[in-house]
């Protein structure tokens, strides 16, 4: 009996495909037909494990190449993809490290908005709890990697300022965009937020600043125990405990505040009946999964090009590695979050707008930059919590005077446009600001 050739159907509301396939499946009957659903149920998903050996090649590279280009020609920002491979051709050919910086620090953006992008489309089969730590662990991705690859390095003092330039730009530059894009297309009215998150993440930022306080008072009184080592020790003491305090967070969030991170807006919609009008996936939850590693692992891969031309770009462009670690680097690794907030803005979802800014500040200072000390601790590598005086004191006046922006609870674009006017006046201070220590830190011996 001749095999009945796959065809492709299209729901018209959802928006999901549907393929019905015959030859493709294994210990099919002479009148088997299973349905494999891409989108529109996930616990009747059938993977791609099990099409069958007599299943064409033509059929597969056809699906194939339609969800490459549903993850990868949605979006014009990933017209810069292409600079990535650029960057190591660079490098082979002529090896000039400006050329190569610039080119792996424009490819990395548009693979930092996918990587955001496909964690939210997983985030659609496990929960919104769930889903809003994945969203929140993975955008922060991209610093932790171009961190991990800076601390094999040695380049200790790129590791402490980038993770303090990812905090910076999440709070004044990605939340100042998005009080200021949603209060200019909402003008007519204040739009609020939940401010019991506001304040619970803003008193984990505070928590974060006083673990990065006390190494730096210590260092410069002079006054450690032993000389060269309490420093150290009580780094990555307080790095131990900011990291329990994080997982209590997280435990916090999921058991006793599951309904706490859902808008208003959002139970009365649900009330409504109108939740069937939401956003359907537009890839599956497998999909999601394999995209994830092949993504996590490309921007691995060009994360090691940046770093290696951090020192050669900062002579050959004369730009200061301070300001490439602390405005260059997190801008880039917050390309999905600044979008993200932005748009969550301009619907009027502040909270998630919150949630994404805020929440990645949460998680790099409590998380990101505690798992660098540890991290380096393992690897023998002496980074700790002394971020130096200059450091710690823009991050303390940041954490201040975003805790004020979010105490009442509203927001407008002058707030946004406040915030904005801060994170100008720290890139110029950073732009003119010579690091005391060097760029790469020799481990002890």
């Amino acid at each position: 009996m001749p095999g009945i050739q796959p065809r492709i159907e299209m729901e018209s509301l959802e928006e999901h495909y549907v393929i019905e396939e015959d030859e493709c499946l294994i210990n099919r009957g002479p009148t088997d037909k299973r349905v494999l659903y891409l989108g529109a149920a996930p616990n009747r998903y059938y993977p791609f494990s099990l099409f069958s050996e007599d299943c064409g090649w033509k059929e597969i590279w056809n699906i194939v190449l339609s969800r490459t280009k549903v993850v990868f020609f949605s979006n014009k920002i990933n017209l810069l993809v292409p600079c990535g491979p650029l960057a190591v051709l660079v490098d082979l050919v002529t090896g000039h490290q400006g050329s190569v910086f610039l080119l792996s620090l424009l490819g990395t953006i548009p693979l930092a908005e996918r990587l955001g992008w496909v964690t939210e489309q997983l985030a659609f089969y496990t929960g919104p709890t769930v889903g809003g730590l994945l969203n929140a662990t993975f955008g922060n991705a991209t610093e932790l990697i171009i961190s991990i690859h800076a601390m094999k390095s040695g380049m200790i003092r790129v590791v402490q300022q980038s993770l303090l330039g990812s905090i910076l730009s999440n709070m004044l530059l990605v939340l100042g965009s998005a009080f200021f894009s949603g209060g200019i297309v909402h003008s007519n009215k204040e739009q609020v937020f939940n401010k019991a998150n506001a304040e619970i993440n803003t008193g984990l930022l505070l928590v974060a600043v006083m673990g990065l306080l006390f190494p730096a008072v210590l260092h410069f009184t002079r006054t450690e125990l032993h000389v060269g080592k309490s420093e150290l020790a009580l780094s990555r003491f307080s790095s131990c405990v900011m990291l329990v305090g994080y997982v209590a967070f997280i435990c916090f969030q999921l058991i006793s505040q599951r309904n706490v991170s859902v808008p208003v807006n959002e139970d009365e919609s649900e009330a409504d009946g109108s939740s069937d009008d939401k956003e359907a996936p537009k890839i599956t939850k497998w999909e999601s999964i394999i995209w994830l590693f092949i993504l996590t692992a490309s921007i691995s891969f060009l994360s090691e090009y940046l770093v290696n031309a951090i020192e050669g770009a900062s002579v050959a462009l004369a730009i200061p590695v301070a300001f490439i670690s602390v405005i260059l680097l997190p801008i880039v690794g917050n390309a999905a979050e600044h979008a993200s907030a932005v748009m969550f803005a301009m619907k009027d979802e502040l909270d998630m707008s919150l949630g994404v800014a805020i929440g990645s500040s949460t998680q790099i200072s409590m998380f990101g930059i505690p798992f660098c000390v540890v991290y380096g601790w393992v690897l023998g590598h002496p980074m700790d919590l002394n971020f130096q005086l200059f450091e710690t004191a823009t991050l303390f006046m940041t954490v201040l005077v975003v805790a004020f922006m979010l105490q009442e609870g509203t927001s407008n674009y002058f707030k946004g446009l406040m915030l904005l006017f801060c994170y100008l006046i720290v890139a110029a201070s950073y732009f003119v600001h010579i690091d005391p220590e060097s760029i790469r830190d020799k481990p002890e011996t």
